[in-house]
């Protein structure tokens, strides 16, 4: 079954999210969001306070908060971060808004950090 789960745009969470499937958010997460070994998704006016942790990490959307991901990470021209971003693979497109630390390092201790 190839499904995504969603979180719509006049939903709002507030606490810890996990999933094991992909997972779209196009609405408010404050808190934590881990996506275990498929792809997160912040939908464009989809907005994470939060500490993000999934296999992929794609955001057109506004993130305040860490973002970690085992493969890569993909920041669309309409995104807008504030936090550090770490993952093997990162692309950013032109226009995006990205306001912290960038960190392609030892892919062994990021794999470690999200088995805890």
């Amino acid at each position: 079954m190839n499904s995504t789960s969603q979180i719509g745009r006049t939903i709002s969470i507030k606490g810890e999210v996990t999933s094991h499937e992909p997972l779209t958010i196009a609405g408010h997460v404050d808190g934590s969001v881990e996506v275990a070994g498929h792809v997160l998704t912040i939908a464009e006016g989809g907005k994470a306070t939060a500490t993000l942790l999934a296999a992929t990490i794609v955001v057109s959307g506004a993130v305040e908060g860490s973002l970690c991901a085992n493969d890569k990470i993909v920041v669309t021209e309409t995104a807008a971060i504030e936090g550090d971003l770490a993952a093997p693979g990162i692309r950013v497109a032109e226009g995006a808004q990205v306001r912290g630390r960038i960190d392609t390092g030892d892919r062994k201790a990021r794999e470690l950090q999200l088995a805890s």
